[in-house]
């Protein structure tokens, strides 16, 4: 298995952050423009084990699986966001989002995955594969809360 991990500051307020990372397409699609659905299959009061079926563009080909829910907090300063999900029955994945509110227009942003290959001939890729993908993924949340945050109040 191997893990990845990147922390970056973010100038827009934790709920904006957290809009992006909490669920609904049209907001995950900013930051995931390959994901072409994420319907519920079940959901829980508390979120944790709640599951959601996502598809996912991958060129001409799209993979589908489950999401479940691992860890969630949604408190004013402080949020957490775990997923895990089985791709392909080639990979475990899981996903971490961490905020925290810095102050009223300034977020905190951990983002954390690991990639557990489940095919010893995937072993040498993963080991081999370098932050790149977490990097771009953590500066695109930052851009896109960021041009939200400054764009005129009722503009989508």
């Amino acid at each position: 298995m191997k893990s990845w991990s990147k922390e970056i500051k973010i100038q827009a307020p934790i709920e904006q952050v957290w809009n992006l990372l909490n669920g609904d397409l049209e907001n995950m699609q900013k930051i995931m423009p390959q994901v072409v659905s994420h319907e519920p299959i079940k959901l829980t009061a508390e979120r944790v084990g709640s599951v959601h079926l996502q598809k996912y563009r991958e060129g001409n080909r799209v993979q589908e699986y489950e999401v479940n829910t691992v860890e969630y907090k949604d408190d004013p300063n402080f949020k957490k966001l775990k997923v895990a999900f089985n791709l392909a029955n080639m990979f475990d994945i899981s996903a971490s989002y961490e905020l925290k509110a810095l102050d009223g227009n300034t977020t905190f942003l951990k983002y954390e995955t690991t990639n557990k290959p489940l095919k010893w001939f995937l072993k040498p890729l993963v080991m081999l594969s370098s932050d790149k993908v977490v990097v771009q993924f953590v500066e695109r949340v930052k851009k896109v809360a960021e041009l939200e945050n400054n764009k005129p109040t009722g503009q989508k």
